[in-house]
């Protein structure tokens, strides 16, 4: 398993059946049918770095439900800016994840 360099470090040498972390997770989520929520759960989590502070701060409520992204705000100049930026807000989302996740904004 490890290689001793002549100078005098160690160096891993990956076997065939050796996998990374984040393929190991990634085989758990897919096993335990959670992959689905932790990547809903994981834009929650970055919601203010998509859209900015100032708007994220304003939100009230956040959930996804059927591929939908509901987002309740307190004003309705920041819903109707929301709603300006809807395909943008969209793109930014999907592109966090990976693959189309979402694929409507509602605002309350």
């Amino acid at each position: 398993m490890y290689n001793k360099k002549y100078k005098g470090g160690l160096e891993y040498i990956r076997s065939s059946d050796d996998i990374t972390i984040k393929e190991a997770i990634d085989r758990l989520l897919d096993a335990y049918k959670l992959k689905r929520k932790f990547e809903e759960t994981s834009i929650l989590a970055v919601w203010p770095t998509l859209i900015g502070k100032a708007t994220a701060n304003r939100t009230k409520q956040i959930y996804i439900k059927d591929k939908k992204l509901f987002v309740k705000v307190e004003s309705a100049v920041i819903k109707n800016e929301l709603v300006l930026m809807r395909r943008q807000i969209l793109g930014r989302v999907n592109e966090h994840v990976g693959h189309v996740i979402v694929e409507e904004l509602v605002v309350l």
